[in-house]
Parts: C-alpha cells; sequence; structure tokens
C-alpha cells in the first residue's frame, strides 16, 4: 500500500489540485489529511475536493481546524491575535453545518500499516498535542520524552511547514510539510510513503493561483497570495523565528 500525506492544505486549492494530480501519477492507495485544512481563502472548497475523491481519505485535526471548531462553539479565542481571530471568524463562517460535523469527527492521530515501513502514526504536531513546535534543528534531548511513548515505526507530522527526515532515539520522524502554505520554494510540499518515505515538492502555476485567492473574499488575501504563494519566507528564516517558539527542557 502507498500513502500520500497531505498536511497544512490551508483553504489554498490551486495547490491541493496540482498536488492530486502527481497523486494519480504515483498510484497512491490511501490518502492521510495531517490537519490544518479549512483555514485559508478557500476552506469549503478545499474540503468538498477531498471528500470527493476516489480513494480511501483520512483526516486528522490539527490546531487550526480545532480553533475554527471553538469559534463556531462560541469560545473565548482571546489566546490568539487579532488578525488570527479575524480569518478563523470569517471561515467559521463560510461553514455549513454538513462539514462542521466532518471536523468534529476527526481524530488527533491515525495508525495505518504501510508497505515497506510498517505501523506509521500520523499526527498534526506531535503525538501528544496539537500545537507544539519542534523542526530539524531541535536537540534530540529535547523531543525524546515527546516521542518515547510512541509504538511505531515511524511518525509523520506537520504544522511546522517545513519537510524534513530525522530520528529521535531511534524512532524515525518525518514532517510532510505543507502544501498550502510553505516555507522556502513555492510550491506544494506534501509526502509519499510506501516502501520509503520519500519528500515531495509539486510545482504549479503560483500567479494563476494568486489572482484566484485575491478573488475571494478572504481576510488578507492579497496577504497570503503574495507571502504563502507567490514569495513564501525563506526556510532559514522560519528556523530562526522557531527557536523562540520550540520545545524546551
Amino acid at each position: 500500500m502507498r500513502v500520500a500525506a497531505l498536511y497544512d492544505i490551508h483553504g489554498n486549492i490551486p495547490a491541493l489540485e496540482a498536488v492530486l494530480d502527481d497523486i494519480r501519477s504515483a498510484g497512491v492507495d490511501e490518502i492521510v489529511v495531517g490537519g490544518d485544512v479549512v483555514l485559508g481563502p478557500m476552506p469549503n472548497e478545499t474540503l468538498a475536493r477531498l471528500l470527493a475523491l476516489d480513494v480511501p481519505v483520512h483526516f486528522i485535526e490539527g490546531n487550526c481546524d480545532r480553533e475554527v471548531i471553538a469559534q463556531l462553539d462560541g469560545d473565548e479565542l482571546s489566546h490568539l491575535p487579532a488578525q488570527v481571530r479575524e480569518i478563523v471568524g470569517w471561515v467559521a463562517q463560510q461553514m455549513p453545518p454538513g462539514y462542521v460535523r466532518e471536523l468534529e469527527s476527526w481524530p488527533m492521530t491515525l495508525r495505518l500499516a504501510v508497505d515497506g515501513l510498517g505501523d506509521v502514526l500520523f499526527c498534526h504536531a506531535t503525538p501528544r498535542n496539537d500545537n507544539e513546535i519542534f523542526t530539524q534543528l531541535t536537540r534530540e534531548e529535547v523531543l525524546l520524552p515527546v516521542f518515547e511513548e510512541v509504538n511505531a515505526a515511524v511518525v509523520v507530522c506537520g504544522h511546522t511547514h517545513m519537510q524534513f527526515d530525522r530520528t529521535v532515539g531511534g524512532l524515525r520522524v518525518v514532517n510532510a510539510g505543507s502544501v498550502g502554505m510553505p516555507f522556502g520554494e513555492p510550491g506544494a510540499n506534501w509526502l509519499l510513503l510506501g516502501p520509503d518515505a520519500e519528500l515531495r515538492h509539486t510545482t504549479y502555476d503560483v500567479g494563476d493561483a494568486a489572482e484566484r485567492i485575491r478573488a475571494t473574499s478572504f481576510p488578507y488575501a492579497d496577504h497570503f497570495a503574495r507571502q504563502s504563494v507567490l514569495q513564501p519566507p525563506a526556510k532559514e528564516a522560519m528556523l530562526k523565528a522557531y527557536t523562540k517558539a520550540e520545545l524546551s527542557p
């Protein structure tokens, strides 16, 4: 069995469409969508496209999906920056009841047996939390307590929007990167599993995608088009920024 892991799509359906074309060429049997699906410019279109696929699709919840549900439940979101609260509120207003129930049904983790790899645990950020930050540079001794209880051959995560493939105490941990909001080179990043774990990058017409995004009523649509599609932040700059928020001993 071959599995495609698509993380952090963030409502960028042009990027998703390009990745789905590559997935068809790769002969994928199942897809895991690793959270942070709808917080972006085209939330309903993105979820509709994923739900209509003709291969089995498994979803797990990301921190942004959780915040949208919290907004719909009337929870206090003062812990979020004002700009993020505005975006969460806009996305929540777009969600029809059926899609809300869909989001609410997503688990925090998922396990699948993948040919050549064995038991793979999928989570959004870490197996214990959907919002913890770590990168390829985070010291192993900091991560050992996070992964010590994991009984799997491989852990697949996302959340930080940067791909990596590293080991933590002998456990292979792979970050699938972001389909819709990558850091580094423009395009869409994802992961192909089986018989190994292969970090993939898909190019697409980012100019056309930027125009489609700007045509939506999404708050900060132009900023999303420029910063997440046309000229994503450099990976080195984001690694430096994440050191201030990453897990600590």
